[in-house]
């Protein structure tokens, strides 16, 4: 297999956390039209159901990069898949509300892990001239983990059949751990811990320089002392910031108001359970294609440009997604408007910010403080995310739809205003390199670093 096959192989077999954090978030979005009806549920405890995922992965994002730090990426995500087969079967054995959600918080662990083990692993498995399309990858295999779901939930609604629908992640959960057995530790972590024949050789295997990775200084480095190094060096802290930015501009918008929300908003303006969640099966086939396109253009746009073109058409169609669901229940031409310009926004989302901010965060997180700060913007990300699966149908219920829409566009002006200003371009440029200009910018010291 020649340098370039086995890239796309390591690269694809670390995305399937991808596709497990896809088909996890989305599964939801079918599911709760028949788990609501047989547990009785008020519209707080399905934001409860749906949320309590993220309060998992809030955590899962916060410590995996230390466990990554301290076991290796490799180990991290063999874990995490494991987790991912016993959380499934467990939510599909759930006998009430309460099992569900805290069998939903021991899966989204795993969700919260591989959301930021994934894109790390590939990151560091990678040249630089290709990084930003492989660890798009990972981008890819989210939406199209989240297609799967809807394909299954619209396979099994006549059955009504939610366990099935939850507990068929334990496959592609199987397959991540068996994946990862046969491929390597990243060279950077094996270089941390003083493995640098190991480390030239899976860099050389990948067709890579370890000098793109990693500086004699990180390699000496031990992963004991992150913590000690952020506190120290305010550049680190100002990129961690902006790292944990990008978390929160991918949610800023709503978009999981719409992946995990879209059956049940339009089955609020009339349209019938089944058809409502074939309405999922339109934005999944949407997301795939933009987030396609998104993969292929990454390297050439840019980062930033990128980021801003996906966000200024988020907040087009989030203001006209506005006005059309406001009169979505009179008139099934302004139903069908909605579900176009949820679409829209979709399409803008995965094809734009969904795989610049995911790469973004792996790119700017220093390396001197790779798994800390990875963690800490994972958390950014997931704590946005699971304010809106909490907050979302309370908001619709007091605000109504169209002004929860309208709030969103705001947010997204909000959105393209800072990243004008503070996001910097990491296209084509070694990992070093990124870190090198960060500490150019806010390089000064903000106290020593104790031996």
């Amino acid at each position: 297999m020649n340098k370039e096959s086995y890239v796309k192989v390591v690269a694809g077999i670390a995305a399937l956390g991808g596709l497990l954090f896809g088909y996890d978030t989305g599964v939801m979005s079918g599911a709760l039209l028949y788990i609501t009806p047989e547990f009785n549920m008020t519209a707080h405890q399905e934001g409860w159901v749906t949320s309590m995922l993220l309060v998992g992965a809030a955590v899962g994002a916060l410590t995996a990069g230390r466990i990554a730090d301290r076991f290796g990426r490799r180990f991290t995500l063999i874990a995490g898949g494991i987790i991912f087969v016993l959380g499934s079967i467990w939510c599909a054995l759930a006998g009430s509300v309460t099992m569900l959600a805290t069998a939903r918080t021991f899966l989204g662990f795993a969700v919260g892990a591989v959301s930021i083990v994934s894109p790390m692993y590939i990151s560091e498995m990678v040249p630089a001239k290709i990084r930003g399309r492989m660890v798009s990858l990972n981008t890819l295999l989210i939406v199209v983990g989240q297609l799967l779901a809807y394909l299954v939930n619209s396979a099994l609604a006549p059955t009504e059949s939610w366990e099935w629908m939850l507990g068929l992640a334990a496959v592609p959960g199987a397959a991540l751990a068996v994946g990862m057995l046969f491929l390597p530790e990243t060279p950077v972590w094996l270089a941390t811990h003083n493995k640098m024949a190991r480390a030239r050789e899976v860099a050389g295997r990948a067709g890579m320089d370890l000098a793109e990775l990693t500086s004699q200084e990180t390699a000496r480095r031990s992963s004991g002392s992150e913590w000690k190094a952020l506190k120290a060096n305010r550049w680190m802290q100002v990129t961690v910031l902006l790292a944990m930015l990008m978390g929160l501009t991918q949610q800023i918008t709503g978009v999981n108001a719409i992946v995990y929300f879209a059956p049940t908003m339009m089955s609020q303006v009339g349209i019938s359970t089944t058809n409502s969640v074939y309405t999922s099966i339109v934005i999944g086939v949407v997301s795939v294609i933009a987030c396609w396109v998104g993969l292929k253009v990454v390297d050439r746009i840019g980062r930033k440009r990128l980021l801003l073109i996906g966000l200024t058409g988020n907040v087009i169609s989030l203001f006209i997604l506005s006005v059309a669901y406001s009169h979505a229940a009179d008139s099934t031409t302004m139903a069908m408007v909605s579900l176009v310009f949820m679409a829209s926004f979709i399409a803008f989302q995965q094809a734009a910010v969904s795989p610049t901010t995911w790469l973004l965060i792996s790119e700017l997180v220093p390396l001197q403080v790779r798994g800390l700060g990875m963690g800490i913007a994972g958390l950014s990300l997931w704590a946005t995310n699971w304010a809106v699966a909490q907050y979302f149908l309370p908001l619709v219920e007091w605000l109504t739809g169209p002004v929860a829409f309208g709030v969103f566009g705001v947010l997204g002006l909000i959105a393209i205003g800072y990243t004008r200003i503070l996001v910097p371009e990491t296209m084509g440029r070694s990992l070093d390199e990124v870190g090198e200009e960060m500490k150019s910018r806010y390089g000064r010291e903000s106290a020593p670093v104790k031996p």
